[in-house]
Order: C-alpha cells, then structure tokens, then sequence
C-alpha cells in the first residue's frame, strides 16, 4: 500500500567561478532541487527552511513561503524541479533543511532535505 505522503528530493550543486571572487572570499554555488510526491495524495510546497553552513561554521538560516516565488502543488508522481543559489565566505559549506508540504488531505507534514555539499572543484577529494 502506498503511503498518503511521500516526497522524495534529489539535489544537484554546481559551483559559479564567474560570480565569485576567491580573493574577496566569496564562494557562488547554484543548487537544483528535485521534488517528487511518490504519496498518493496531492500535497503544496508551502514554505522551505534552509540550514547553511560554511567552513568557519557559520550558519545562515533562511527560512520562507514556498520556492522560487513559487508553492507548487504537486500530484501523485508529479516532480517539481528549481534552481537557486547561495553565497559562501568559504570553499566548502553544506546545506540542509525541510520543506512544509499541505496534503490535500489537509494534513501538514514536513520533509526533510538531506544535507549536500557546497564545494569548489579540487578542494574535496
């Protein structure tokens, strides 16, 4: 049986050498993010939470409404798929965080977003 609820989130993270400044200690990555409902119920992106974290171990938290200007409904095995950014003072950070979802259900639940890696080329083996 399928459970009313499940999302699955696929992250992919590239980094932008021609928005940072290495010298001015400022790192850009863009990240792309996969959502999934493989739940049998429609559920809505309703807000995001974002845990960054760089190399110093300074967090940036980022919480709001939906993403990218954006709280898509998703179907029974519908993807919503964006690209965003963030900006580091180091070569290495993570990211990591939560999604709130409505189901059409009404139920509220929260998914969580794996912690990825946000690194230069080269720095990380």
């Amino acid at each position: 049986m399928e459970k009313p609820h499940g999302i699955i989130i696929q992250t992919q993270v590239k980094y932008l050498p021609d928005q940072s400044d290495e010298n001015a200690d400022r790192f850009v990555f863009s990240y792309t993010i996969s959502i999934t409902n493989s739940g049998s119920v429609a559920a809505r992106l309703v807000s995001r939470h974002w845990v960054i974290t760089d190399a110093y171990n300074h967090v940036q938290e980022v919480k709001g409404q939906g993403v990218v200007g954006e709280q898509p409904m998703l179907q029974h095995n519908q993807s919503f798929e964006y690209t965003s950014g963030t900006v580091l003072a180091t070569q290495v950070g993570t990211m990591r965080g939560s999604y709130q979802m409505r189901g059409d259900d009404g139920e509220d639940f929260e998914v969580e977003i794996p912690e990825f890696v946000l690194s230069v080329p080269r720095v990380l083996h």
